[in-house]
């Protein structure tokens, strides 16, 4: 084979390659040429052909996509400074359009970033906080905490909520999509928070309430501590007190029968009776080393003086 057939079946391979390509399940696509698009879409997936050289393919997904947007300060209707974080479900149901407007997912991205924060914007400024962070008007328990904190604000009747004002954001943006060939099926508020001073001052607030409750706990605490030390003590009392009635009974009791068994003693000899008191007073009266003087008809003499004869 000649070179130049070898040429011309490469140009003519070149040539083939460039004019068929293929589409997945998941794609679809457009054709470009000389920087305009072919009309028509290419949505089924398989082989086709196009122009070699002067027709390129641009391929786009057909499945939904996942738009997360950036949390943006807005501010409610009761001027309440908050941050809204957003996120949305789309697809491009008109690649053509999709082209001409917004080229790629980046720059439909950004354009839903447009729309969908435009329109958060507009439906959260309409609205009170109170709509916005509820739902529904379901009751619920009011707690110590929130009854210091804003139970009032919280009980506040909710007339519209947020998965309405959702539906508002969604209905608006979704009227102005398809003139990017978007289409848009849903949008959430994926996170609501107040601004970092607003932030700080409720967080000082709900510190400062859980203080004064804290020390009420603390008070009422240290009054029951001193309730049961009280009672303590007089359950302490009427113990010591019942046992040292007990203990002056049972001593007079003894100190009774003492008494009867000394006067049956003493009743049986009066005179050593007169002794052993005449001892007792004597022992309760004179120290060691005492001097005493007697006369010579005391009878406590006349007791020693027999003592010392016996």
């Amino acid at each position: 084979m000649s070179r130049a057939a070898l040429v011309l079946l490469a140009l003519v391979v070149i040539a083939t390659s460039m004019s068929v390509y293929t589409t997945s399940e998941t794609e679809q696509a457009i054709l470009v040429q000389f920087g305009k698009p072919v009309p028509g879409v290419i949505s089924e997936p398989g082989l086709h052909v196009k122009m070699p050289f002067t027709q390129t393919v641009h391929r786009f997904d057909k499945r939904w996509l996942e738009f997360d947007g950036d949390a943006n300060e807005i501010p409610t209707k009761d001027k309440k400074y908050i941050f809204v974080d957003t996120y949305a479900r789309w697809r491009i149901n008109d690649p053509l359009r999709f082209y001409q407007a917004v080229r790629d997912e980046r720059g439909g991205q950004s354009r839903l970033d447009d729309i969908v924060d435009g329109e958060t914007r507009n439906a959260v400024a309409s609205f009170n906080l109170i709509e916005i962070v509820r739902s529904s008007n379901r009751v619920f328990q009011v707690t110590e905490d929130l009854a210091g904190i804003g139970a009032a604000e919280a009980m506040a009747t909710v007339e519209m909520g947020r998965e309405k004002i959702q539906a508002i954001v969604l209905e608006k943006a979704a009227k102005i999509t398809p003139e990017f060939g978007i289409e848009l099926v849903d949008v959430r508020f994926k996170r609501i928070n107040y601004v970092e001073t607003v932030q700080q001052k409720v967080f000082d607030r709900m510190i400062s309430e859980r203080k004064r409750i804290a020390e009420r706990s603390r008070s009422e605490g240290q009054g029951r501590a001193a309730e049961i030390r009280g009672q303590k003590e007089r359950d302490v009392l009427a113990a010591s007190s019942q046992g040292y009635r007990s203990a002056q009974e049972l001593k007079g009791e003894a100190d009774a029968k003492a008494t009867a068994i000394y006067a049956r003693a003493y009743s049986r000899d009066p005179e050593l009776y007169q002794f052993v008191k005449s001892l007792e007073t004597l022992a309760s009266s004179l120290e060691t080393g005492t001097t005493a003087v007697l006369s010579t008809d005391s009878e406590l003499l006349r007791y020693l003086k027999g003592a010392g004869e016996r």
